[in-house]
This record gives structure tokens, sequence and C-alpha cells, in this order.
């Protein structure tokens, strides 16, 4: 009899802690030299390079794919983070499958791209072991700028402002720097402790000063920022959880997703966490493959993802939602919660059959019940308090240009900021840019 029999409803350790470790190893192992070799050989080294226009950090990828195939990895990695500082993340998590290998033209002719996210970890790996910083530091500027959260935006700006010769304070809410690349992503797709490790590396710049633990809103403002610095770049990301706005949302075991793979990313032994043998997810993006599969790999016998359009219209890739079915997580499209179920905490979950005509949203008649004793909310994040003063579009802050608010002195990217597409390399891209635009502004 398994564990799982012995213990309903949500508790640690369905599975043994051994099979846990095993479950939550790099989804993709790194390449070897003679592996990276063998990968680099493929590129055709395309004079328009199609992978390069879909990246959204511009990389050379023709180019750093010839460094490796040469035997020069180190300088493989160089072209790679002088585009993108953090591209040992970007290779981990990039749904390289929808940018730059889709556009590869051995995709187009073979239905196999140049494995180009691995060539990149190859390079910026063995960069990182060595311990190296490719970058230095220019003479200084005397110019003194804040940058608000420390994820891939505020990273990637505080990094290229840091290079220029500006002082850069690096401020953040958590208790550790990172944003999403340490809280949000999969724990599969990042193992160990990179996140912190990279960093660590990325600081070795110089010239920038963390502050955790300090929050906008609550410990640091808009006018306090602006009066001491010269300039001033938020990347604050989307700290609140959208509302399922159903009956019983309040009961127990109805979790923010994104709260839930935060804890999970945090533990040092993932086998004490609890999950439930019912899990349902609401939500089609990232963050809800994200935990529906983590769920799986902790020992959840029945998961399902449950979506209010069609499949075509879920953020997830194609390939991330192959993923988490080949995990034996279960996905339900057209269908919306009603009402949550249960005495005290969630039994059972309703939803309605919707149809989607084009012209909006609408509920049928037709319900449905799913068993549940543990619910995920995975329907969107959106901006928390602090950003006073700032033209808001939508729900993040409106920018025109690289980055620039509709206060002087005050730049955003990444989540926070409106356009983008949520990404990790689009909020490193967003912050890069803005550095240079803030760069110029204040040596003008």
């Amino acid at each position: 009899m398994t564990n799982s029999q012995l213990t309903p409803g949500v508790v640690p350790g369905r599975l043994p802690a051994d099979v846990i470790a095993s479950n939550f190893a790099d989804v993709e192992p790194p390449l070897d030299q003679h592996e990276a070799l063998v990968a680099a050989d493929r590129c055709y080294f395309c004079h328009d390079a199609p992978c390069m226009t879909a990246c959204p950090t511009t990389i050379d990828i023709p180019l750093f794919i010839r460094q490796i195939a040469t035997g020069t990895p180190e300088a493989a990695a160089r072209t790679i983070l002088g585009q993108n500082i953090l591209g040992g993340m970007c290779a981990r998590v990039c749904p390289t499958e929808q940018l730059c290998e889709e556009a590869c033209v051995r995709e187009a002719a073979e239905g196999k791209p140049v494995e180009i996210g691995r060539l990149q970890r190859y390079a910026t790996d063995r960069m990182m072991a060595r311990g190296v910083h490719p970058f230095t530091r220019a003479a200084p500027t005397g110019k003194r700028v804040a940058v608000v959260g420390a994820g891939p935006a505020g990273l990637s700006c505080a990094h290229r402002l840091a290079m220029k010769g500006h002082d850069v304070t690096l401020y953040d809410a958590r208790p550790k720097p990172g944003g999403l690349n340490e809280y949000g992503i999969a724990a599969y797709k990042s193992t160990g402790n990179f996140a912190q490790e990279e960093v660590a590396w990325l600081l070795a710049i110089g010239g920038i000063v963390v502050k955790n633990g300090m929050a906008l809103g609550r410990d640091i403002d808009l006018d306090m920022l602006r009066e001491e610095h010269d300039a001033v770049f938020l990347g604050v990301g989307l700290a609140g959880v959208n509302a399922l706005r159903v009956e019983g949302e309040e009961k127990e075991e109805v979790t923010n997703a994104v709260d839930y793979i935060a804890t999970l990313r945090q533990a040092d032994d993932k086998s004490v966490l609890p999950v439930g043998r019912d899990v349902v997810v609401i939500g089609g993006g990232m963050t809800a493959v994200d935990v529906a599969v983590q769920s799986k790999l902790l020992g959840a016998e029945n998961v399902t993802i449950v979506y209010r359009r069609g499949q075509e219209r879920m953020s997830a890739s194609r390939y991330e939602q192959e993923h988490a079915l080949s995990t034996g997580v279960r996905i339900i499209c057209n269908a919306a919660p009603l009402r949550v179920i249960g005495n005290g905490a969630v039994r059972e979950v309703e939803f309605a059959y919707t149809h989607d005509s084009g012209g909006g949203l609408s509920i049928g008649n037709e319900t449905f019940r799913l068993k549940a004793d543990q619910l995920f909310k995975a329907i969107g994040q959106t901006l928390e308090g602090g950003a006073e003063g700032l033209a808001i579009e939508g729900s993040k802050i409106a920018v025109t240009g690289a980055g620039r608010t509709t206060l002087a002195g005050v730049w955003a990217g990444g989540d926070c900021a409106q356009g983008g597409n949520d990404l990790t390399v689009t909020a490193v891209a967003e912050g890069r840019d803005a550095a240079e635009d803030i760069h110029a502004t204040l040596m003008a």
C-alpha cells in the first residue's frame, strides 16, 4: 500500500525523499564539451540570422556558436553576456522553442533546430565556473541611481549602470535578490543555488549596493528616491495576485500558485512540503504549468489545469503544455470556475463550460465538478502600491521609448511596465535598454 493511500488530504511525504529529489533534478542536464561541439557543428552561421532577430536581447547567436565550435567558449560567453548579463538563467528558463529555436533554419528544414539554449548554458556556465567577470567598470561619474526590484529587469539595469561608472543602490522587498529567478520559476528548471550564484557573479562588477527587505510604498517611496538619486529605475514586477471572485474562494487550501512556488523554491527538503491528492490549478500561463507539474513531482495523484479559453489561447508555450501532459497533468479548456465547495477546506470546484465567440467569453449552462483537496490560483498578477504619481496603462506602469515613465527621472521595465511579454529575457532587455537611456540622459 502506498503512502498516499494511507494519508489522505494535503500532507507532506507522498513520495520518498529520494524519489522527490530525483524528480526535481535538472530537467535538461548541461552539455559536455563533446556534445557542445556536435551541437555547434549543426549551425549554418546564417548571415541574416533569423534566430538573432527572434531573441529579445539580440544576442549574436551565430557568432557565439562559432566561438564554441572553434574551442573558445569563454569568448562565446562574453558575446552572450554583452547583450544579456543573465544569459545563464535565460539559457535555463527562456522559451527558446518559441523564440530563437523556432526561427532556426534547421527547424524550418528538418524540424530539429540547433540547441541554442543548451549551447548558451554551456558557454555561460563555463565562464561562471571560472569565477571570471568579463566586464570592468568605467571611471566613476559621480551620479547615483536607485534601482527598485532585484529581479531580471533590475539586475540587468543595475549592472549596465554600474559598468558605465554610476553608483547604484539596488532595493528589493524580498530577503534575497533575484526576483522571479529566485522565487518564481519551477525548481527543476534552475537547480541548486544557481540564482544566487548568478547574482553574486553579476555584482562582482562593483558599484552596486544591495538593500533587501525594502519595499516600495512601505519602506521607500518615489519622492524620497528622486530626492536622493539622480535617476530611478522601477523593476518591481507584479507582486499582487488576481482573485477568482467566486463563492468559496476564502476556503482553506485555496492558495496563490506564486506563493506556493516561492515556498517550494526556498525549501531545502522538498519532501516536507504538503501536497494534495487531488490538485486543481486554475489558469493557462507558465505559473499554472509550473505549479501543476511540481505538484505531480511531489506526489499528487491527480492534477488538473483548467483554463477558461481554448488551448491555443494558453500563454504557456506548446512545449510547456506538452511537458505538463507528459508528467500526467490533465488540461481542461473552455471552462470557468463558478464556486469552491467544502466545509472549511476545499473539497470540490464547480466549473461551467465557456464559449469564446471572438466578441467575448460567455458562460454556458452546462456545469461539472472536480474533486480537489488543494486548489491553486494562477490567473495573473497585478501591480501593488508604490507607483503613486505614475500614469498607469491597463494594470501596468505606462512607459515610452526605453522605459521612460510620466515622471521626470523615473524609468520602468520588466513585468511592471506596459508592453513586453512577461518573459525573463524581455525583462533583461528592458532593464539594459533603460540603463543605456538613463546613462545618456545623465551624461548629456
